[in-house]
This record gives structure tokens, C-alpha cells and sequence, in this order.
């Protein structure tokens, strides 16, 4: 009888632990659901379909203004803007998803609130326009000489001075048709040392064009028009007119 009894007590103990452990399993499979949330919540996009507010605003005003956008500028994310957003995504390189999230806010030229700080140092370094300027730079002339490469960012920021092209850094390089480095996705190219110090010492001045709104390779222009505009300095492989 005692035997009994001792055998009944163990088997009530092991039912116990076991009931204990399921519990203990299923409460912490559902906190790893609750953190797998939390992190993909942390990994969304900044801004998709349903999305509203002052950024989206500036998305379609910024894709409005390239040519990319012909709807209103309401701050709603609806189909019209994802399909914007597809066009500039697919023109420039980038995944098309039709969501805007960190490498197409950098692509436009913007900087979301809530994005994550994972960029890499060369980005931390440099960050917004510095960045972006050094990119096209890179693009564009990373086979030119140093006085070279700060011309073509030099005739970047004469464009946003003229009442001719956008009035940002993003808005010039992003003008559809204007760079050759945008049409073909070498904007997306992480910039060296070399061209970050570019886009700075043009930022900070330095126009070795004088000027200039226009530069090209006379070796592969095709346009006649190009041709037809007063030239002022020749630098490397580049004429820079205006």
C-alpha cells in the first residue's frame, strides 16, 4: 500500500514539472512571436500604400517634380504614388517593391524620421547632400582627375542656383535624363574618400567651371544640342559649357 501511495505521489510530481514546462514553453514561444513582431516592425518600410503624413507629401513632390508623378500632392499613399514609386525605383536601380524604405529615402534625397541608424560609416561620415553629391560624383567622373571630379559636382549646385532646374542638390540629380549615372544605376555606387572630399570642397565653393550648367564627353555625346552650347573650360575628358 505504501508502495502505492510513493508511486502515485512521483507520477503526480512528474504530471506537475510537466505541466509547468508546457507552460513555461508555450509562454516563451509566444514572447519569441511577440519579439519576431517587434522586430519586423522595426524592419518595415517607412512608407507604403496606406501611408499618410508630411513625408509622403514630399515623396510625390520630389517625384512630381522629376517626372515621375502626375497625381495630387496630398500626403496619401495610394496606388497612383506606389506605381511612382515603381517607375523610380526600377529607372535608378533599386529593388521595385513600391515601398519607400531606407535606400529609396536616400535615392530621393531624404532622411526619414523613423529609419533605422544602421548606414555604413562611409554614410555617417557624410551624410544628405554631402552624400548624394558624392555619389554623383562618383558616377559620374571617378575616372577624372580631383579638379575634375569637383567640377561636376560644381555644375550640380550652379543648377540648383539657376532658376532653369529644381532648386535642391536631390531634385538636379534625380531631373529625369539629366545624368548619365542615374539612367544607368551607377548613382546607387558607394562613393570613395576621393569624391566624398569632392562634394565637399564644391559645397564649400571650389567651381573650377566658372559657372557652368553643362558638361560633357565630347568622345560619346550624342546629342547635337550639347554641341551647341559656349564652352568654357575643358578638364580631363570633360567640356564644361554653359
Amino acid at each position: 500500500m505504501k508502495k502505492l501511495i510513493r508511486t502515485s505521489a512521483l507520477v503526480l510530481s512528474l504530471l506537475v514539472v510537466g505541466c509547468a514546462g508546457v507552460l513555461f514553453t508555450a509562454r516563451n514561444l509566444s514572447f519569441g512571436r511577440e519579439d519576431i513582431a517587434c522586430e519586423a516592425v522595426t524592419e518595415a518600410a517607412v512608407l507604403r500604400q496606406g501611408s499618410t503624413g508630411s513625408e509622403v507629401k514630399t515623396v510625390q513632390s520630389k517625384l512630381k517634380r522629376w517626372g515621375y508623378y502626375s497625381g495630387a500632392v496630398d500626403g496619401i499613399y495610394g496606388s497612383q504614388t506606389k506605381k511612382a514609386v515603381e517607375y523610380f525605383q526600377r529607372k535608378n536601380g533599386l529593388k521595385v517593391d513600391g515601398i519607400v524604405g531606407a535606400k529609396t529615402f536616400a535615392a530621393l534625397g531624404m532622411s526619414s524620421s523613423s529609419s533605422s541608424s544602421s548606414s555604413s560609416s562611409s554614410s555617417s561620415s557624410a551624410s544628405g547632400d554631402v552624400y548624394l553629391l558624392a555619389r554623383c560624383i562618383y558616377g559620374e567622373a571617378r575616372g577624372e582627375s580631383y579638379v575634375g571630379q569637383v567640377a561636376v559636382g560644381a555644375v550640380v549646385l550652379n543648377r540648383v542656383k539657376s532658376p532653369s532646374f529644381p532648386n535642391t542638390i536631390s531634385g538636379v540629380i534625380y531631373q529625369k535624363g539629366a545624368f548619365t549615372a542615374v539612367s544607368d544605376g551607377q548613382i546607387n555606387l558607394t562613393p570613395n574618400q576621393t569624391a566624398i572630399n569632392a562634394a565637399k570642397d564644391a559645397l564649400n565653393g571650389w567651381d573650377p567651371t566658372y559657372g557652368c550648367l553643362y558638361y560633357y564627353n565630347p568622345a560619346t555625346a550624342t546629342s547635337s544640342w550639347i554641341f551647341s552650347r559656349e564652352t568654357v573650360v575643358t578638364i580631363g575628358k570633360h567640356v564644361f559649357a554653359i
